[in-house]
């Protein structure tokens, strides 16, 4: 995901001479993603048809790191090298929890594999590179700093205990590769944020998921297409942080809130009596209820008034389509 209008300024690209570790290489392990989804597939109304965004070859087998939306519920995807190689490739799994999506490619795709960064989150204040595929050298590339390491709440019932947050932010975001000072893979891109500082300013700045977080779950992914774990109960819920408190922008179409009654505009006051203060918290009360298919009561206030809803819950997965082999 992108937005076309930018493109890096030569003065934000990375300078080969800087870096301890041979840039070009690590260029060479971003590929371009391309995917095709069903029209009636759950995801095609908010995410599109047609995605485009990068990943990260992680094994010399041809196995890529990315965002898991670009390739949810695909039935093509085609994966361009660096060196302009077109290979397909098939989605093996996608792990809601960490966003994380892993591609197979089904050809050859010869290009080197960015080993992963340790297991533990890095700190702000560490240099980096956020790399998206654009060809052979580091014009597809932004010299960047880890700014801030705190959670990520987003509306499509995700959070995240410890996101990067990295700044210049890269207009091509999507699945780019976080590479670290020593050439390792610290994250994959999963948005760009405005933020605004203490004087007002508006600042850019992506969102990484961090690649810690699928050292434990990566033979997981591999083995089953997800981690074997009960799924955490889902509601369809598309919610923001207002002035107000825990606002419903929408609900997925015929998902569990849609179900048990609740509308756009409500205001959530909690979940099984844990008040919801805020998004974060939100998700929380909702995981610490039990597994997915669990039955919940949801308060929310609607035209001033108290309505106490019955919502069984779901897994977010029985409403995707299943990726299909090539």
């Amino acid at each position: 995901m992108a937005d076309e209008d930018w493109t890096i300024p030569e003065e934000l690209r990375p300078d080969p001479a800087d870096y301890a570790y041979d840039l070009g290489t690590a260029l060479g392990s971003v590929v371009a993603l391309k995917s095709r989804v069903p029209a009636d597939a759950f995801s095609a109304r908010t995410l599109g048809t047609e995605r485009e965004g990068s990943g990260v070859v992680i094994r010399e087998d041809g196995l890529v790191l990315t965002i898991g939306y670009l390739v949810s519920e695909s039935e093509s995807i085609w994966i361009t090298t660096a060196a302009g190689r077109v290979v397909p490739g098939h989605a093996l799994a996608y792990d809601f929890e960490t966003g994380f999506g892993l591609v197979q490619a089904l050809g050859r795709l010869e290009a080197p594999a960015m080993p992963l960064g340790p297991a533990q989150t890095p700190e702000a204040g560490v240099q980096t590179v956020l790399a998206a595929a654009a060809g052979e050298d580091e014009a597809g590339a932004i010299a960047c700093s880890i700014v801030a390491k705190e959670p990520f709440a987003g509306y499509w019932e995700y959070l995240l205990e410890e996101a990067l947050f990295t700044a210049p932010a890269h207009p091509s975001w999507g699945g780019a590769a976080l590479i670290g000072p020593d050439g390792k893979l610290l994250g994959i891109g999963s948005l760009v944020l405005q933020h605004r500082d203490k004087r007002g300013r508006r600042m850019d700045l992506n969102m990484c998921v961090p690649v810690a977080l699928l050292h434990p779950i990566l033979d997981d992914l591999l083995s089953y297409g997800r981690v074997n774990k009960p799924a955490r109960p889902w509601l369809g819920v598309y919610a923001a942080d207002q002035e107000e408190g825990v606002v419903v922008a929408s609900v997925a179409s015929k998902g569990p809130a849609e179900r048990a009654g609740l509308r756009a505009g409500d205001r959530i006051l909690s979940i099984e009596g844990h008040e919801a203060t805020d998004l974060a918290g939100l998700w929380r009360s909702l995981w610490s209820c039990g597994n997915a298919g669990v039955k919940v009561t949801l308060s929310a206030e609607r035209d001033g008034r108290r309505i106490d809803l019955a919502v069984a819950s779901a897994d977010r997965a029985s409403f995707l389509k299943a990726p299909r082999l090539h």
